[in-house]
């Protein structure tokens, strides 16, 4: 109601900042379509955001068998975090050929580091004295890690796959920002391009708070997964 009265009061055009209102008839007009794009992006955001889940939970394990594999993994994950996926999305694009599945890759390069960094810190929660007991009862290291490593780092991994939900539709979004730019028309982010190209500026906005709830959504989805599961586990009362 503060913003719709704002830009009444205000008469600030709608090229410039448009109402909840204007924005509601935008979707009005094309209820389908933005929904369509809306499922092309969340179906790149879910399996990236799998993909990132199995890539950060096979590297961390990894970390954890040796401390050769941590020194040969680490950087690797530590430079993929750092790059900027904008910059390296157009080459993905072109090496992947397939337009979903370039999409799914650059998104799932966003993600899976929260995973990652999050699995390989529960991997190494257990005290010492939890490891030791193991080792003095004869565990070899896959009992160990499969005994008292990976049930312990599963609210760790739960945690960042929270995050990591988040930042897989971040990243479909860019990926799709860049594709849309080289004329592949996908989600809700080509969407965006195409309403700022013809100043539909309320289209715009809409197609924005529809990636916002989509976000939210995500989130609180992931979050009552991971409540679930511990509860089940008896983590949580």
């Amino acid at each position: 109601m503060v913003w719709e009265s704002a830009v009444r009061l205000l008469e600030v055009p709608s090229y410039l900042v448009p109402g909840p209102v204007a924005i509601g008839r935008a979707f009005l007009q094309d209820p389908a379509g933005l929904l369509a794009a809306l499922a092309s992006t969340l179906a790149v955001t879910a399996a990236a955001l799998v993909a990132a889940a199995l890539f950060g939970l096979v590297l961390a394990i990894g970390m954890a068998s040796s401390p050769w594999a941590r020194a040969a993994i680490q950087p690797w994950a530590v430079a993929l975090q750092v790059t900027p996926i904008v910059a390296i999305a157009p080459l993905i694009i072109v090496w992947v050929g397939d337009p979903f599945a370039s999409l799914v890759v650059c998104a799932a390069i966003v993600a899976f580091f929260p995973v990652f960094s999050a699995t390989a810190a529960g991997l190494a929660a257990p005290p010492q004295a939890l490891l030791d007991l193991f080792r003095l009862n004869g565990a070899d290291g896959w009992q160990t890690l499969r005994l008292l490593r990976l049930p312990a780092s599963l609210p760790y991994f739960l945690a960042g796959l929270r995050i990591s939900g988040g930042l897989a539709l971040v990243g479909a979004v860019v990926a799709e920002f860049v594709a849309g730019s080289g004329g592949f028309a996908s989600g809700l982010a080509y969407r965006m391009l195409e309403a700022g190209y013809r100043l539909q500026i309320p289209r715009m906005f809409c197609a924005l708070v529809l990636l916002s709830l989509a976000g939210i959504a995500i989130n609180a989805a992931l979050g009552g997964l991971g409540q679930w599961l511990l509860r089940r586990r008896g983590d949580i009362a």
